[in-house]
């Protein structure tokens, strides 16, 4: 397999030859794992499932009643044998890979009173600084891993927290999440974190701007306000063009990865997908109508007014952060349209659509000539690397290799992202949220506490015109409830995207070049104008639809640059690891799924 490492097989003969590893197949041979399959089927399927029809076995005999079911002769035994050694041979590859090193930022150890950690939902003082016995309660439940343990956390309101043993459930497919690396994100002192939240300071006041403004001939005197800002900060690792954040850069998005010439797993590694810096802001997988079957899934979208910004109130955002809500919510414009400005694409990214299921089906409908604006799909070819791409005789289905067999991976690499993001945000980082980090902003101006904010932020022109438009120093959310319940790194969100992104490549040709591109209308957005700028490529629009929902958390104010682009690379990890499971069980004559990762690097699987 082309995948496969050379440390992967060296870890892997470490660990057939290890104590452990002998002593764990002595107790569990195969012989012992057939004998208790055999005991497990004989007391349950025999006993429940066949045993109104085995009277009628008996009469007529076992083989002869198997004959007459298949015309010709079936090697049962072989076929069940080879299910068992695919599923044996999945379970030993995905052990071979080892396990890397997982830094944190060291925020939970530095800080008695957990301000650098997520703690909402738990009950807070006035300043908003956490119960350190209600703390304690979670971490408890984290550590023994008890599910009655986790009943007895001590919860500050009515909001529950989300799925904390999520990520202990054990997946049989893919790679186990202590096996994925991510870097560490930027500790709460940090200038790279302080320049993250110039960002989104930056992305909350730019809400009501359109998307037409981000380019590099724009007049708008906001958009070059936020480059000029993001261009005077040292540790900003968003994308730049020449070292330089412009217009048609600004609050596009960017993965990262753990820098492989590191062996610490401290020093990440930031890159800009292919595709991502090119065209207009929005894939065109959010502006196309999504056929499917007799019915379409309409492109515009119900989209929030201008002015429904929450928790810049101190006393809603203790409310919120205790567990409470705020008692508002969002007043919706009544006439909808295209995503077309920062708010709409934060709207999109809180609630979410058909995303990549659609994406899937824009892929597989053929272009609709007599309306090509408006519907009918890309009609994008299979990945070349299909095994019935070629085929004189047969054509694949929902069993494999057509978009039905990708559409049920989609869903399954769904839950095995978000176990992975979570297992990091749970038992590994808890990493504060940028709403409790604005509180440290305020509580620092207004209350003249000491929290250590760099001074990137205090000193920059976001903080500051944040103030002007809001009259707080809190970081305005675009949600009423702000973020869900559980910590910011990695973003959930942004994993989902990275694995259904990445199966999506693994089964279309991504070098294909989408036909009629369109833009929504600058001067009338439920309207959309053909796009005539450079080619627009099928892989280009699936990793700018992943970074578009990524990015689209920090523009409703709940995720830091590095939540999403961390979660995008280890949903990419996931996909992989499913991918390379799923091949193993095929008949088909097949090379592996070739694509290209969002570091541009191509790979076999």
């Amino acid at each position: 397999m082309q995948f496969k490492s050379e440390s992967a097989n060296q870890a892997q003969s470490e660990s057939e030859h290890s104590p452990t590893r002998r002593s764990f197949m002595g107790r569990f041979s195969r012989r012992s794992f057939l004998n208790r399959t055999t005991m497990l089927t004989a007391t349950g399927v025999v006993a429940g499932v066949m045993g109104s029809t085995f009277s009628s076995f008996r009469k007529e005999g076992v083989v002869q009643a198997r004959e007459r079911d298949i015309v010709g002769r079936f090697d049962y035994n072989r076929f069940v044998d080879r299910a068992y050694r695919v599923r044996v041979e999945a379970a030993r590859l995905e052990r071979s890979f080892p396990i890397p090193p997982h830094p944190t930022n060291g925020d939970e150890q530095r800080y008695g009173n957990k301000i650098g950690s997520d703690s909402r939902g738990l009950p807070h003082n006035q300043r908003g600084e956490v119960n350190l016995d209600a703390y304690n309660s979670l971490i408890t439940a984290l550590t023994r891993q008890d599910p009655n343990q986790y009943e007895r956390i001590i919860l500050g309101g009515t909001r529950k927290l989300v799925n904390p043993q999520g990520p202990l459930a054990i997946s049989l497919e893919g790679i186990n999440a202590a096996q994925i690396a991510v870097p560490p994100p930027p500790a709460l002192a940090s200038a790279a974190r302080a320049d993250e939240a110039v960002e989104l300071y930056w992305q909350a006041l730019l809400r009501d701007v359109s998307f037409s403004k981000f380019q590099d001939n724009t007049d708008d005197p906001e958009v070059l306000a936020a480059v000029e800002d993001l261009n005077k900060l040292s540790a900003f690792y968003g994308p730049k063009i020449n070292g330089r954040v412009t217009p048609q850069t600004l609050f596009r998005g960017s993965v990262s990865y753990v820098d492989p010439s590191d062996r610490s797993g401290r020093k990440a590694k930031h890159v800009i997908p292919p595709g991502v810096l090119n065209g207009p802001y929005i894939s065109q997988f959010l502006l196309r109508n999504i056929p499917w079957g007799t019915q379409y899934i309409l492109a515009v979208i119900r989209t929030a007014l201008p002015g429904n910004d929450f928790l810049t109130d101190f006393n809603e955002w203790l409310t919120v952060q205790n567990g409470g809500n705020s008692g508002r919510a969002i007043n919706y414009d009544p006439k909808r349209r295209y995503v077309s400005t920062v708010r709409d694409l934060g709207e999109f990214a809180h609630i979410g659509g058909a995303l990549y299921y659609g994406a899937s089906l824009l892929l597989s409908s053929p272009v609709n000539l007599r309306d090509p604006l408006i519907d009918g799909g890309i009609g994008a070819p299979l990945n070349p690397g299909n095994p019935y791409v070629n085929s004189r005789t047969q054509v694949g289905s929902n069993a494999t290799f057509a978009v039905g067999h990708l559409q049920a991976l989609l869903n399954l690499g769904t839950s095995r992202a978000i176990r992975a993001s979570y297992w990091q945000k749970y038992y590994l980082h808890r990493i504060l949220r940028p709403e409790a980090y604005g509180a440290l902003v305020y509580n620092n101006i207004v209350n003249k506490t000491q929290y250590p904010i760099h001074s990137e932020l205090l000193n920059s022109q976001a903080l500051a015109q944040t103030y002007s438009t809001f009259n707080t120093y809190l970081l305005p959310q675009a949600y009423p409830e702000a973020a869900p319940f559980h910590s910011s790194y990695t973003g959930g969100a942004a994993a989902i995207a990275g694995v259904n992104v990445t199966l999506i490549k693994a089964f279309f040709d991504e070098n294909y070049v989408i036909p009629n591109p369109v833009v929504p209308d600058p001067n009338d957005p439920t309207k959309l104008i053909p796009y005539s700028g450079e080619p627009l490529t099928v892989g280009g629009e699936l990793n700018k639809l992943a970074t578009n929902y990524a990015i689209g958390r920090g523009h409703g104010g709940i995720h830091w640059r590095t939540d999403g682009a961390a979660g995008l690379a280890l949903g990419e990890e996931v996909a992989i690891s499913i991918l390379r499971d799923e091949r193993l069980g095929y008949n088909e004559e097949f090379q592996g799924f070739t694509f290209t990762k969002f570091d541009g690097t191509r790979i076999t699987v």
